[in-house]
């Protein structure tokens, strides 16, 4: 295997989290914002810190937030008040907000094991569809 293939692997392998939960690696989990969804690269970590790698792909001229909320319920069953989730009624773990068209940001965030949610709580962008769930395992 020449040089450029083994780097190739190695540079997807990482970007997959696969290997990354090594002591004091965060895993890394890369997250799409479109304008009707939000695509993960997996569904399922080890608890412990992951960081999101957040891109605003959504193709329109919105600017999306990814918002982490620990519950229970599915991705597509939470409660909307005037457009938006009321964030309030669960544990929010963290979220990065204001991520502009064709931008990427990223956070770490220590996550425990259980269900979460990923959603965009712009007004009427969770109804729209851009919402997801995260596993983590102990």
């Amino acid at each position: 295997m020449n040089w450029v293939c083994w780097w190739v692997m190695l540079a997807a392998t990482l970007s997959l989290g696969v290997g990354s939960s090594a002591a004091g690696m965060p895993q890394i989990v890369s997250a799409t914002l479109l304008s009707n969804a939000i695509q993960l690269d997996m569904h399922d970590v080890k608890a412990g810190e992951v960081t999101l790698n957040v891109h605003n792909a959504g193709g329109d001229a919105n600017a999306h937030e990814l918002v982490v909320l620990r519950t229970d319920r599915p991705d597509g069953s939470l409660p909307v008040v005037k457009g938006q989730v009321p964030e309030r009624k669960f544990m929010k773990i963290g979220e990065v907000e204001d991520v502009a068209p064709g931008k990427s940001k990223r956070f770490t965030i220590k996550l425990a094991p259980g269900h979460y949610v990923l959603i965009c709580n712009k007004a009427g962008h969770y109804a729209a569809g851009m919402h997801t769930s995260l596993t983590v395992a102990p």
